[in-house]
């Protein structure tokens, strides 16, 4: 029996686990002749099509979610139009709902699997070709002969720890820059817009495992892992025990998410001892308003929340990200803002700012009529209106995640940005609408573009800024032939008598660029001789420049 896994992905820099963690349970089934078609969501549909049916498969399997949505059911029909006799099964979490309309609507498609797989899954292909004994197998879904829906409820693992790993399959992808590891599954929150918000128990992999699979993603040289824990801190001795683990490789970065209003004493004295660039936490805030949390069902007071993400904020041996969701139920469009500006006042490493979507299977979908929620039925569901946001202001609230990405999530603009938010409230709001008169705020924006852009800005709108924006120009590694870099001496430059160093040293190989501020100071920069640009190895302030202090 030939099986055929339809990889398509947003991009070649994404992957999925869903065919290695499946077919690691599978290895030993010699019966089975694994395939694999690679492509993503831009890629000709039927250059697709075509070189699956080049492998003549008797089963087209796939996950499916909401970006790849589309494409894979294009996709999909053209390999049913050329292979009638073959099976196709999808699974991913856009089946986590009902889905008697999907297939009525996709006859093309066989069957759909609603939950987790790597058990239920070999039970199905034993019975792949017996359609009248499908009705044994827990978690799909599909139409009978006689045109019935047939739903089988919800697959869980009811062994996780014993799965095997998905490294172990030869379909695991050692190649990306990063790998994704999964220690527990389920989620002991309750958010209603999250697709996890209903996936109980919680279960964990024995530690002694995970020490197994962390030593072989190291010998496999992969220096990013992405935990895709839901609440990595949802229990402190475990927590705790993988801390310990990792630090034995300081040379990975865990990426994590954690929950700030669940940080318990014995977590917060760990965490500042870890080294430097072992851990990127992404915290879940979603809203800072109690109201929105309680509607959306999420776990955890808000207080301790802003308490726990404060404290991460302040320890500089790791950078940790927060997000913010518009389109929650009671949320309004001032309100973001605000919050924006609070975080930025944490110093938060960055700001996700996110719109709302109604997920299959979610109890907001289910509630959205109660919650006064317009979407799309549409992948990807976005929500169009709300009690309290308007579809302008929805829209406003996607720009406004433009510019965050654009400025503030860019680290070089970043401090500039962060200053601006925090020291003006109307910067978001101006700077917002002068991205939206220049046309740019959809467009792609390089770095350099992004500090024209912003110099050119505070020269309007903010003046007194206009030196700090060069400077980060300057401090970007830019041309210092560019505009913000414009009143910059770079010929003829000796040191002062006296300086303060910022940052570095200098030494005679250095080529040295002076910049004089309005107050009458200097900044003085040292690039090395040897590279074309760069970004300066030295910054120092002075009172006074080499001429004065030789006319004093």
């Amino acid at each position: 029996m030939k099986l055929l896994w339809l990889d398509l992905n947003s991009s070649y820099a994404h992957s999925s686990l869903a065919l290695p963690a499946l077919h690691a349970q599978l290895m030993d089934n010699e019966s089975i002749e694994w395939h694999k078609v690679s492509a993503t969501i831009n890629e000709n549909p039927g250059m697709t099509a075509g070189e699956v049916c080049h492998y003549q498969p008797d089963i087209v399997a796939a996950t499916c979610w909401v970006f790849n949505h589309e494409m894979l059911m294009h996709t999909l029909c053209r390999i049913k139009a050329l292979l009638p006799q073959c099976c196709i099964i999808l699974g991913g979490p856009e089946f986590l709902g009902n889905n008697r309309s999907f297939l009525l609507k996709n006859e093309f498609v066989d069957c759909v699997f609603r939950g987790e797989g790597e058990e239920m899954f070999p039970k199905w292909l034993k019975i792949w070709n017996q359609k009248e004994q499908w009705s044994e197998i827990t978690g799909l879904c599909f139409m009978d002969e006689k045109g019935v829906y047939q739903d089988k409820g919800l697959a869980r693992v009811q062994n996780f720890g014993e799965l095997t790993p998905p490294e172990e399959s030869s379909f695991f992808n050692w190649d990306k820059p990063f790998v994704q590891l999964e220690t527990t599954r389920g989620c002991f929150n309750t958010c209603a817009f999250c697709v996890s918000g209903g996936e109980k128990p919680v279960r964990s992999q024995p530690l002694e495992k995970i020490a197994e699979r962390v030593k072989n993603i190291h010998a496999h040289g992969i220096k990013n892992i992405r935990m895709l824990d839901r609440t990595f801190n949802y229990n402190t001795r475990y927590a705790k025990a993988l801390l310990e683990l990792f630090k034995t490789y300081p040379d990975i970065c865990y990426h994590l998410e954690i929950h700030p209003a669940l940080l318990s004493q014995e977590l917060k004295n760990e965490l500042p001892t870890l080294p430097k660039g072992l851990l990127h936490l992404e915290a879940g805030i979603q809203s800072l308003h109690e109201n929105v949390l309680e509607t959306s069902r999420r776990k955890g007071k808000l207080v301790p929340s802003m308490e726990g993400l404060k404290y991460l904020c302040t320890l500089n041996n790791m950078e940790t990200h927060a997000d913010l969701i518009a389109g929650l139920p009671l949320y309004h469009l001032e309100q973001i803002f605000d919050d924006i500006r609070i975080l930025a006042e944490y110093h938060t490493g960055e700001i996700q700012l996110e719109s709302l979507k109604l997920l299959p299977g979610t109890e907001m979908k289910r509630r959205a009529k109660e919650l006064g929620i317009q979407f799309s039925t549409l992948p990807p569901y976005e929500v169009l209106a709300t009690r309290e946001m308007t579809p302008e202001e929805l829209q406003t609230a996607r720009l406004l995640s433009r510019l965050l990405d654009f400025f503030y999530n860019a680290k070089v603009w970043q401090d500039l940005t962060r200053k601006l938010i925090i020291e003006n409230e109307d910067f978001l709001h101006r700077f917002l609408d002068y991205l939206i008169q220049l046309s740019v705020i959809d467009a792609p924006l390089s770095l350099e573009r992004r500090g024209i852009i912003l110099y050119q800005f505070c020269q309007k709108a903010y003046p007194k800024y206009e030196e700090e924006a060069s400077q980060a120009w300057i401090e970007a590694g830019m041309s210092l032939k560019k505009q913000p870099a414009e009143r910059i001496r770079t010929k003829h430059v000796t040191p002062p008598l006296e300086w303060e160093m910022s940052f570095g040293n200098y030494h005679e190989g250095l080529r040295l660029c002076k910049l004089p501020l309005q107050d009458g100071t200097f900044i003085w920069y040292g690039f090395e001789m040897e590279t074309q640009g760069g970004k300066p190895v030295m910054k120092a302030t002075s009172k006074m420049d080499s001429e004065a202090f030789l006319k004093a």
